[in-house]
């Protein structure tokens, strides 16, 4: 089909069949619910990528991702059509103050955690890596305070797409607006060309992450270790009940007793039977193992 004919308002829609089989195809490899009321929004996302495969329908773009092939190579871009990236530098700031206030010196003192050997920290679902490194900036702080602190974080995300921007580390300036002038010069290298209002993360932080392709709905992570600290945030909002205890089951496995989980705002555990308990109740949804 040449891009040049295509009409989005030819394409027509997905019959109630089709939509029953996608939709069931999505809540099963990916976790994220489709119901009904989200299939004319479903429909308008995937005719991208009917123009770019050159397919002529919505029907032809079914049988295609439920081939051999199509398993193959279309899922990635499949998750970028239904999902929204949204994210940004020091989203939910309380977290990051609770989390060098109070977590880090907790861990340190109770099993020197950080000192005697590096402390932990998961970043799942970091979509472009605004959190990863949002946290690599307050833990490479903590040096000041504790001069033998170390750290790892290993950040993931399903979505290639989203990765490759998140290992680039280039961003507009207005992503950093809000960032204080002298942790911007610390960690960020403007573009010569000024005209662009691009910024970069500097190298030295852009190695501290380890970048990885996780689809959460894998029954196994393959994590070098067990983690003192997961952050989770405002990934479970795309998941059923039923998904998000089961995840919250595989987080709980990663984590070392006496670790730390952190949702977003909008998230909770409550109704679950989950060995973890709610910390700091005025800090938002921030559980301990």
């Amino acid at each position: 089909m040449n891009d040049i004919n295509f009409n989005a308002s030819l394409i027509k829609p997905l019959s109630k069949k089709s939509f029953q089989k996608l939709s069931a195809f999505i809540q099963s490899s990916l976790g994220i619910k489709m119901p009904r009321e989200k299939k004319t929004m479903l429909e308008s996302r995937l005719q991208k990528r009917i123009r770019v495969l050159h397919l002529d329908s919505l029907e032809q773009y079914c049988d295609y991702l439920f081939s051999e092939k199509g398993i193959q190579n279309e899922l990635a871009h499949l998750y970028d059509v239904i999902t929204t990236n949204k994210t940004e530098f020091f989203r939910e700031q309380s977290h990051f103050d609770f989390l060098t206030r109070t977590v880090i010196p907790q861990l340190i003192t109770r099993e020197g955690i950080g000192i005697k050997q590096k402390l932990a920290l998961w970043s799942a679902g970091c979509a472009t890596g605004e959190e990863p490194y949002t946290l690599a900036i307050v833990l490479s702080e903590l040096i000041t305070q504790f001069p033998d602190f170390q750290f790892s974080i290993i950040a993931s995300d399903i979505s290639t797409k989203a990765l490759e921007k998140a290992k680039l580390a280039v961003y507009h300036e207005s992503q950093i607006g809000m960032i204080p002038e002298n942790i911007k010069k610390k960690y960020f290298l403007r573009s010569k060309d000024k005209n662009q209002h691009l910024v970069r993360i500097i190298p030295g932080l852009r190695k501290m992450v380890d970048f990885r392709r996780i689809n959460l709905m894998d029954e196994k992570f393959y994590l070098p270790q067990k983690m003192d600290i997961i952050f989770c945030r405002n990934v479970l909002i795309y998941f059923d009940k039923n998904t998000q205890e089961i995840l919250i089951r595989k987080f709980t496995h990663c984590l070392k007793s006496g670790g730390y989980l952190f949702l977003g705002h909008a998230e909770t555990l409550f109704g679950m039977t989950i060995p973890m308990v709610t910390v700091a109740p005025h800090i938002h949804k921030v559980y301990f193992k």
